[in-house]
């Protein structure tokens, strides 16, 4: 897990990586490379290397991604990401046989909104979303709703639906655990969503001036998906 003896998280690894069909590719944004508290290195610690592939980068053209793009064309690709267009990946694990790849997008929401909607490549496969209401375990970092999960906890929750294996999701998210348990246990405090300090009245930061950002806000309060 490269962290200090002291808070060491290998021992919440798995023995050996999963053996799982399905190739996972995590988009990272660059901002992610930099967080001390990121997930995407346990998932990646969770999994066979040829199953978990990390590309860093904000813009994925065809030229400078070949394989990339000819992963975007492969029909048995999807792509974790939740809108209007998306069919519930539960769906589509029952409706045909098990999808080879994944691309899951990492960085905060406003992150892989861009990363979505400004390379063409990433329309390309099926868009999917998971309709499981569970809560985030991430409980180190301010989640935007109660049910917005952090990129491990997406491909834990992801495999388990496509591989047919509930055991696959416990796994990946133990090393999560107890990383949020000796953050705790080290000073750390639980950060409740911003819906949650909204609904509250525990939001102590000035509301912003952006009609559009103050607009999703008054989403979150009322109970819209946004």
């Amino acid at each position: 897990c490269s962290r200090p003896q002291k808070v060491c998280l290998c021992p919440f690894l798995p023995v050996h990586p999963l053996k799982v069909s399905t190739c996972l590719y995590i988009i990272q944004h660059p901002a992610e490379e930099s967080r001390v508290l990121r997930t995407v290195p346990l998932l990646a610690a969770c999994l066979p290397p040829d199953k978990c592939k990390i590309l860093v980068g904000r813009r994925f053209s065809e030229d400078r991604y070949p394989e990339l793009a000819t992963v975007c064309r492969n029909r048995n690709t999807l792509i974790l990401y939740p809108g209007a267009e998306a069919t519930n990946l539960e769906e589509v694990s029952v409706m045909s046989s098990s999808p080879s790849i994944m691309i899951i997008i990492d960085g905060t929401w406003s992150q892989a909104k861009d990363i979505f909607y400004k390379n063409s490549l990433f329309r390309l496969p099926k868009q999917v979303q998971l309709k499981n209401n569970i809560s985030s375990q991430y409980v180190i970092r301010t989640q935007p709703t109660n049910t917005c999960l952090s990129t491990l906890e997406c491909a834990a929750v992801a495999l388990a639906i496509i591989e047919k294996n509930k055991s696959i999701q416990e796994t990946i998210l133990r090393p999560l655990q107890a990383l949020c348990s000796f953050q705790l246990q080290h000073g750390a405090q639980i950060h409740h969503s911003k819906e949650h300090l909204l609904k509250n009245g525990l939001y102590d930061k000035p509301m912003p001036k952006n009609k559009r950002k103050l607009r999703r806000m008054e989403l979150l309060v009322n109970n819209v998906k946004i």
